[in-house]
């Protein structure tokens, strides 16, 4: 059989079509068909309360380590490293994977979506091994996030120190 014999019969129909909008007509009832319904408003339901228990829960937390003796400072620092924890815990379970699904960009709160982000690979090329695997693709998502944040950092502070010299910041 050949690979043409295993071709979808709606894609069939429109490589056979010789009339050009009757062919544009057949393949976007065909994409139509074919893409996933979704309902935006109840995407966005998802996200909110997604990202907003993961918000709650990082500041459950910092109350928690405040209630504890610590300063708001070192409570927020103490809850920052319990959500990169608890993300890292997750995607290592294929959970984070499951609520992404769920919550699209909901689960893309920032500290914890950019831990699950330097994760995934790190889990999924692994098998490669620690240096062709692990060391090169670890960054593979994270690294222009790194990459442009130090950047901008730095021309934002050369900005700074230029107005400070130029007496225009005070």
């Amino acid at each position: 059989m050949s690979e043409k014999d295993n071709t979808n019969p709606a894609i069939k129909e429109v490589l056979q079509e010789k009339d050009a909008n009757k062919q544009k007509e057949i393949y976007n009832q065909y994409v139509d068909n074919m893409t996933p319904k979704s309902n935006p408003w109840l995407n966005c339901l998802k996200a909110f309360i997604v990202g907003g228990g993961i918000c709650l829960l990082g500041e459950g937390i910092i109350q928690l380590f405040q209630f504890y003796g610590n300063d708001r400072e070192l409570a927020a620092l103490y809850g920052t490293i319990m959500l990169i924890g608890l993300s890292i815990i997750m995607t290592g379970l294929n959970v984070y994977q499951r609520l992404g699904q769920f919550a699209g960009a909901g689960s893309i709160v920032p500290i914890t979506g950019f831990a699950n982000s330097v994760a995934s690979p790190a889990l999924e090329f692994g098998v490669e091994g620690q240096v062709f695997g692990i060391g090169c693709q670890i960054f593979k998502i994270a690294g222009p996030v790194i990459l442009y944040g130090i950047f901008s950092s730095w021309v934002l502070g050369l900005l700074y120190w230029i107005g400070k010299c130029l007496g225009w910041i005070g």
